[in-house]
Order: structure tokens, then C-alpha cells, then sequence
């Protein structure tokens, strides 16, 4: 374990120093793009402006022949466009793949200072983000990156699972967790092909009165999600849900989304265009939440003491969650302007 004294402490000899707090940035959709494909390169200007993040996806989805081709297409992606307030990422192949490396390598060679997120799949415990927390200070030293770039892991083996608290606590690199339900389901030996969302066979069943018994579905991943959340809201790094695969079901997509946000997640992956807007939605808060918010902060000013609104009385828990939601509808404000009227911000 590092010593506390180390901890902030840059890992190579001219590397910026590791970041105390992560900045603060909307990132309610992390849209999902294959690089190695033209057309949609040639639409990345239109893209940019619609989403929170746009990453590059080197990993699953890219077949062998093709990661050479979508490591390029990304890097040309990088330096041919402006990204302004949307984050840009990417996802590299798995640690134990033989792409990357030379993923790794090769991006932050040419677009480190553009790049502000390397998204690593498959991460099974805190050795992997050591790793990778040693390389990124190395290559940030000598291409004379100007800040540090942030790991995101995705949760998806049950190693990784059982490891998600040192995992969120490994290095001050960590920007958040994603959860992957496809790879998760493999790994643990369950017995579903659905890329999230529930599974018409996963029920609660009421007692027998006599006449048809009614049932329920349940959800398959709120108690992997909810492990997620913790271990990122216990170490300040920020939760995401993954993958939602029906990209037809859309009311599907938005109920998974919906489970999460709900649960603490602060966006999702879109794989599809049609589920951009879903996961904006979703993740920004409701108006009528808002404006209940802003009548606690108001009644509360400092927080402290027992305030009453419409008849319900409020503390300082209550004004604690209700700052959570005015300061998610200013960061929406700043970058939606839609959302800014209906917020009245």
C-alpha cells in the first residue's frame, strides 16, 4: 500500500502532478464511436456538439483485423477537431490483449494533450490501474503532457467485482467506474445473453391466495451497481452504467438508465445515436425536483437548523441532497440551453 505522503505524488520525473480533485464536467452520455469507420468520422463535427463524451472505441466491437485501423482513425479523429467542453476518450484494448500497448503508446504520443480519459476494460484488481498509472506517467513525461490523464475502469469480472474497493481507491488517476453487464454475466457463469436491462425470468412471486399468484420482475445488476456506487462515492470518483444493448428498446434502455441514476449513477454509454438523447434525459434532473430543491436552499440558506416546504419538514440531509440536484441542473444549465429555461437558471 503507498504511503499517504506518496500518493499525490507524480510517478515519473517531469510528469504533471496527479490531480487532488476531478474537475468538474458534465458527462451524462459517453457516446461510443468506432474509429476505424469513415462515415462516422465524417460526422464526429455534428457529434461533438450533441454529446457530453466522445470516445474512441478501440475494444470490443472492433473485430482483430480492424484495431490497427481504429487506433489511426482515432488519432486522426483527435487532432482534426476542436472538442471544447465534451471530453474526449478513449477505450484501449484489455491489458492482456496484444493491442494494447501499442494503443497506449501510440495515443498519448500523438494526442496526449487532447486526451483527457483513457477508458480500461476488464480491470480485475488495483494492479491493473498500477500499471497503467506507471505507464501514463512515463509517456506524459516524455511527450511533455500538460496534465494528467485520468483512468476509467469498467467493472465487469467477478475478480473485479470482489476487488471494487481498492480498485476506486488505487491510484488519484481514477476518474470513475463504469459497469458492464455482457462480460460481468460471462464471467460469473450466469445464464443470460442480454447486454443489461431485466430478464423476463428473474421474478418475485406473491403467495398463493387461491387464484393466479402475481409476480415481479426484479433487477439482475442492483447489487453489483449498488457495490459500484459506494466504492466511487467513498473515494469521489464518479459511477457510470455501461452498456444497454437492444438499441430497438428504447423504453428498455431508458428503465435501465433510469435504475441507475436513481441508484447514483451520473451517466451512461450510448452505443447507438437514438439513445443519446435517452441518456440525456435521464441524467439530468427532473424540473420539478429542481425547483423543490431551490425552495429548501432557500429556506435554508446555510444548511443548518429545521425548515418546513409545503408541509414537509426539511434538515440538513434534506439540503444536502437538494444542493446535489441544483448544482447537476447548473452543470446542465451550462451546456443545454433548453434545460436552462425549464431549470429557470
Amino acid at each position: 500500500m503507498k504511503l499517504p505522503k506518496n500518493f499525490f505524488k507524480p510517478l515519473a520525473l517531469g510528469a504533471p502532478a496527479p490531480l487532488r480533485e476531478l474537475p468538474v464536467r458534465l458527462e451524462r452520455v459517453i457516446h461510443f464511436v468506432p474509429p476505424h469507420n469513415e462515415k462516422v468520422r465524417a460526422r464526429i463535427k455534428d457529434t461533438i456538439k450533441d454529446v457530453d463524451v466522445l470516445l474512441g472505441n478501440l475494444e470490443d466491437a472492433v473485430p482483430a483485423d480492424a484495431k490497427e485501423a481504429a487506433r489511426k482513425g482515432f488519432i486522426q479523429m483527435a487532432k482534426e477537431n476542436e472538442f471544447g467542453t465534451t471530453g474526449l476518450w478513449t477505450r484501449v484494448n484489455s491489458l492482456a490483449s496484444p493491442w494494447a500497448l501499442d494503443d497506449i503508446t501510440e495515443i498519448v504520443g500523438a494526442v496526449g494533450n487532447k486526451l483527457d480519459v483513457i477508458m480500461l476494460p476488464k480491470v480485475e484488481g488495483p494492479w491493473d490501474i498500477h500499471y497503467l498509472d506507471q505507464l501514463l506517467a512515463q509517456l506524459e513525461a516524455k511527450h511533455s503532457i500538460k496534465k494528467p490523464i485520468l483512468i476509467h475502469a469498467i467493472l465487469e469480472t467477478a475478480e473485479g467485482v470482489m476487488n471494487v474497493e481498492s480498485i476506486a481507491s488505487s491510484s488519484p488517476r481514477m476518474h470513475g467506474m463504469s459497469f458492464g453487464p455482457a462480460d460481468l454475466a460471462a464471467s460469473r457463469g450466469m445464464k443470460t445473453t442480454r447486454v443489461g436491462g431485466g430478464h423476463p425470468e428473474y421474478r418475485v412471486i406473491a403467495d398463493p391466495d387461491g387464484g393466479k399468484r402475481a409476480s415481479s420482475l426484479q433487477d439482475l445488476w442492483h447489487y453489483s451497481i449498488g457495490r459500484m456506487v459506494d466504492a466511487c462515492a467513498a473515494n469521489g470518483i464518479k459511477p457510470f452504467y455501461g452498456p444497454f444493448g437492444d438499441i430497438a428498446d428504447l423504453e428498455g434502455c431508458e428503465v435501465q438508465f433510469r435504475n441507475s441514476f436513481l441508484q447514483g449513477c451520473v451517466g451512461a454509454w450510448s452505443l447507438h445515436p437514438n439513445q443519446v438523447e435517452i441518456a440525456k434525459r435521464v441524467f439530468s434532473p427532473d424540473p420539478k425536483e429542481v425547483a423543490f430543491a431551490k425552495r429548501i436552499l432557500e429556506v435554508m440558506p446555510d444548511g443548518t437548523g429545521v425548515g418546513m416546504v409545503d408541509g414537509k419538514m426539511q434538515d440538513d440531509a434534506t439540503w444536502k441532497q437538494a444542493k446535489v440536484m441544483v448544482d447537476l441542473a447548473r452543470l446542465v444549465a451550462q451546456k443545454d440551453p433548453a434545460r436552462k429555461e425549464l431549470y429557470k437558471l
